[in-house]
């Protein structure tokens, strides 16, 4: 099976709703994990935007890289900007692309303004991301 690692700063949001989407709309083709080079908490929030689309990542833990280590991946994908900086090496056939998102942690407003920044940039995260992974995954057979 296709393996992919998503790997954001700390491991909160992003990430964890990529690992979530993944795992969830490409079950069978593709196996998800997810880790940050900083790792905190999953955001409640990300756990809310997720389970809107039925999908449940309310058991998901913020792991870091080093957690991960000696696990081999198809594919890296760094879904920030600080990640994509701090990357670790990957050995062997690992291919690593930065696919960024804007963070959604940092949005202000009142509760639903900020849940609006979360469902966005989770959709936007399954339209870009599944196409491709899908494709990747096809395209190794």
């Amino acid at each position: 099976m296709f393996t992919v690692l998503f790997l954001c700063t700390e491991n909160a949001c992003r990430s964890q709703m990529a690992e979530g989407l993944v795992n969830h709309d490409l079950a069978g083709e593709v196996r998800a994990f997810s880790a940050g080079v900083r790792p905190t908490r999953v955001n409640p929030r990300a756990i809310r935007a997720m389970a809107e689309l039925g999908i449940d990542i309310s058991g998901h833990f913020s792991k870091s890289v080093d957690d991960l280590a000696g696990q081999s991946f198809d594919l890296v994908i760094t879904v920030c900007d600080q990640a994509q900086e701090q990357c670790p090496f990957f050995p062997g056939p690992t291919e690593v692309l930065h696919v960024g998102f804007p963070d959604p942690a940092k949005a202000t407003g009142s509760d639903e303004e900020i849940m609006a920044v979360f469902r966005q940039v989770r959709d936007d995260m399954r339209a870009t991301l599944i196409p491709l992974l899908r494709e990747k995954a096809r395209g190794r057979t």
